[in-house]
């Protein structure tokens, strides 16, 4: 009996290693979560079956560049401000797309309310995210 205990506790562990080496055990979404997540945000727009196959694509475009800028700085150890300028050119050119697919009311709703409920929450230890005194 103890061996088994033992087996299955050396199991876990090496489980547990492998999970860990591979990134912490969080993997990234894919092109299509990530539209599907968006999709389902945009919902409260309301909008027209044209709107939706071109958001869709805009979308879906914004987040392969994105995804691909990632890895290209992953290989190169880019620095941290090349990549936060290339975001911000991503992200307006996202914005050009999606002004030309929604109307007013729709684009002020995407910025004011569902593109901040998509950014990464920090909490409280991660990065940014303590308390200021």
């Amino acid at each position: 009996m103890k061996k088994i205990i033992f087996l299955l506790a050396t199991v876990v562990l090496t489980c547990t290693a492998a999970v860990q080496a591979q990134g912490g055990g969080m993997q990234r979404r894919t092109v299509e979560e990530n539209v599907k997540l968006v999709k389902e945000k945009l919902a409260d727009l309301k909008l027209d079956k044209d709107q939706t196959v071109k958001a869709d694509t805009a979308f879906t475009d914004y987040f392969k560049s994105r995804d691909k800028m990632f890895e290209e700085m992953r290989s190169s150890n880019g620095d941290r401000n090349q990549m936060r300028e290339k975001m911000m050119k991503l992200n307006e050119d996202r914005d050009e797309k999606l002004k030309k697919i929604f109307n007013e009311a729709q684009y002020k709703k995407w910025k004011d309310e569902i593109e901040p409920s998509l950014r990464p929450q920090r909490g409280p230890g991660g990065p940014g995210g303590g308390q200021r005194q």
